[in-house]
């Protein structure tokens, strides 16, 4: 059995503190930490760059993602884990961030180049890493060398306005980040985050002239969605889910299980995106949108392990 490519992904850890029809909860989150932890699950080679505290927060990120079969690359460091509000009205999450001086913003250019193993072929990141500071400055930076370096990379923007305090230098940003990635993944949310005042075709088409990536597929919730490769584009509609709970971590698993098929054809090489056909692109964005029904139907993040999102594509067939 060939060995599994070693993928990096980085970016934020947090714990969830969710309310939900006056109930609360704590769990493990944090977009890339979602994509990570989905990987694992899939039985992918995933390191997780970003350092995890080692508070009683951190030693539940750390467990989850260890259990998950991720690689802890960045290690624990001594300052707070993250938290973020959360607040889900009718299955849809709204969140306010604190953040100032926690562990998962403990990185600089240097320390994320020296987590990443030298056999890395793929490196994802996306969502609050890239919002604002030094640590965003890192990020960007890593991003871009890997570009450079002919590793495959992948961004997922994950646009939360509501904790952004300077809009245009952030999506300058992104924008930036976008002409340097492979495959860019993005919701109809994102889109509109990013261009707003624009119709959905427009905002779509602006992307797509601004973007170096190979790849690009926009996630329409209930909607299903859209991938686009060359001239090829590829719609698929959303599987059913059984029993909505909540959204919290569709988009991570979506954008995880992309990449774990990625791994699984052998395509995590630019290259390789080149030559892939219609067919195959949509059988990459069908099983990412399984994987991610399969999360709605459970509170929070909590992605399918290999042999469940297997078992429900030969249900589907």
């Amino acid at each position: 059995m060939p060995m599994s490519p070693v993928i990096c992904v980085g970016g934020e850890n947090l714990i969830d503190h969710v309310t939900r029809d006056g109930e609360v909860s704590a769990l493990a989150g944090g977009s890339p930490f979602n994509v990570a932890m989905a990987l694992g699950r899939q039985q992918a080679d995933v390191h997780y760059l970003t350092p995890i505290s080692t508070d009683s927060w951190g030693d539940i990120l750390a467990d989850t993602l260890i259990a998950s079969g991720v690689t802890l690359a960045g290690g624990r460091v001594d300052a707070p884990t993250t938290i973020a509000r959360v607040t889900v009205t009718k299955g849809i999450p709204s969140y306010v961030f604190e953040r100032d001086g926690t562990a998962e913003r403990s990185v600089t250019a240097a320390s994320l180049a020296a987590a990443m193993p030298g056999a890395t072929r793929a490196l994802h990141t996306g969502s609050l890493a890239l919002t604002d500071g030094a640590d965003a400055d890192a990020w960007e930076e890593t991003c871009i060398s890997a570009y450079a370096s002919g590793t495959l990379v992948l961004l997922d923007p994950n646009v939360r306005l509501s904790v952004i305090t300077d809009i245009d230098t952030y999506r300058a940003r992104i924008f930036r980040m976008m002409k340097a990635t492979h495959v860019l993944k993005l919701s109809d949310e994102d889109l509109e985050g990013l261009c707003p005042d624009m119709p959905q075709d427009e905002a779509l088409a602006h992307v797509r002239s601004q973007t170096s990536a190979s790849l690009l597929v926009m996630t329409k919730g209930p909607e299903g969605a859209i991938a686009m490769r060359g001239d090829q584009t590829v719609t698929i509609p959303a599987p059913p889910v059984p029993g909505l709970v909540d959204t919290v971590g569709a988009g991570d698993t979506f954008m995880a299980t992309l990449l774990a098929g990625l791994a699984r054809t052998d395509a995590l090489a630019p290259n390789a995106l080149e030559h892939l056909d219609a067919a195959q692109v949509e059988a990459l964005i069908r099983r990412a949108g399984m994987a991610a029904a399969i999360n709605c139907s459970r509170a929070g993040c909590n992605p399918p392990t290999l042999q469940e999102l297997d078992a429900a594509m030969a249900s589907a067939a």
